[in-house]
């Protein structure tokens, strides 16, 4: 496990971004987050994959903000405009160590069956001190770190022996669209290398049962890809690499929930919803690799009602 101080915010390179921001003096990163940690919602979550939420559901944290600020991200209300806190108090809370820490226990105590830090690594000196508190303290289930697949090898080694679970998008092959979509032009190599890191700390899936109604995973990586409308060679890059490169070491999960909710002005190729002739062909060329698990979804997850209300903790 590596370590973390608030040093790193006075000239930020927490993330693949290395924008250099004072951070500890108030200036913000390209993530949009100063140093204060941001936390817009805390709750039992029951659409994430089946192992992760099981019955109960998974104790999720939304942080507030993000370093890649996808065009059509289903999060934006937290993680891309910027958030006035006067004008929109209830939708995020600066939260202390301790307070972080004591979150994460009382989801535990509403039945969650891991902790979900979602986008937090722009946070990694408080988040990181607030699971060796929590462990510290007798916090007994899982840590998992749902994130964008665009991270820094030196935050991820930094979470080593903190994060059980690692969640991870893999969103792009082609430089040229991680570029048009997330301003990101590094993100295939970026994300690879992450990725190898996830999956050298985790291991393959581990699982463990889940009261006869399943079973919940414990350990490992998961690997999501979300399906963009007319991108389907770019998907079938990214599918055959991760089951060529990994296969049996990790969960994929392949997502149809895209919904054109960004302004189509200037993309007007994506204002639409993907093709699902186009999605049945990814999950068949998926179903012939050596994945440990597939994970699919019906086209009607693609509706509102599957997106977090950010209404405060």
């Amino acid at each position: 496990m590596g370590s973390v101080d608030l040093r790193a915010y006075e000239s930020c390179t927490l993330c693949p971004r290395k924008c250099g921001a004072n951070r500890a003096a108030g200036e913000l990163g390209v993530c949009g987050a100063s140093s204060r940690v941001s936390v817009a919602r805390a709750a039992l979550h029951l659409w994430e994959e089946p192992p992760i939420s099981g019955v109960t559901g998974s104790g999720t944290v939304f942080f507030a903000h993000c370093p890649l600020h996808c065009v059509y991200c289903q999060n934006s209300e937290i993680s891309v405009r910027s958030i006035d806190a006067a004008d929109n108090p209830w939708i995020e809370r600066a939260v202390s160590v301790e307070e972080l820490s004591d979150i994460f226990f009382d989801l535990q105590d509403q039945g969650a069956n891991n902790i979900n830090l979602v986008t937090a690594t722009h946070y990694l000196p408080e988040v990181a001190g607030a699971i060796e508190r929590a462990r510290s303290g007798g916090l007994a289930i899982p840590f998992l770190l749902n994130t964008s697949g665009y991270e820094s090898i030196e935050a991820l080694r930094a979470l080593d022996g903190l994060i059980d679970i690692y969640l991870t998008d893999f969103k792009y092959a082609d430089s040229a669209l991680a570029q048009r979509y997330s301003r990101a032009a590094d993100y295939p190599q970026v994300a690879k290398e992450a990725l190898a890191e996830m999956v050298r700390q985790t291991g393959a899936p581990k699982y463990r049962a889940d009261g006869g109604e399943g079973e919940l995973l414990v350990s490992g990586t998961v690997v999501r890809h979300l399906a963009l409308p007319g991108c389907f060679e770019d998907s079938l890059a990214i599918i055959e690499y991760l089951g060529a490169e990994y296969g049996a070491q990790i969960a994929l999960s392949l997502m149809s929930q895209f919904m054109p909710l960004a302004d189509p002005d200037g993309f007007p190729e994506i204002a639409r919803r993907i093709d699902p002739h186009e999605y049945d062909a990814l999950v068949e060329r998926a179903e012939t690799l050596d994945f440990e698990e597939c994970f699919i979804q019906d086209p009607s997850a693609a509706i509102e009602e599957y997106i977090p209300a950010f209404e405060g903790l």
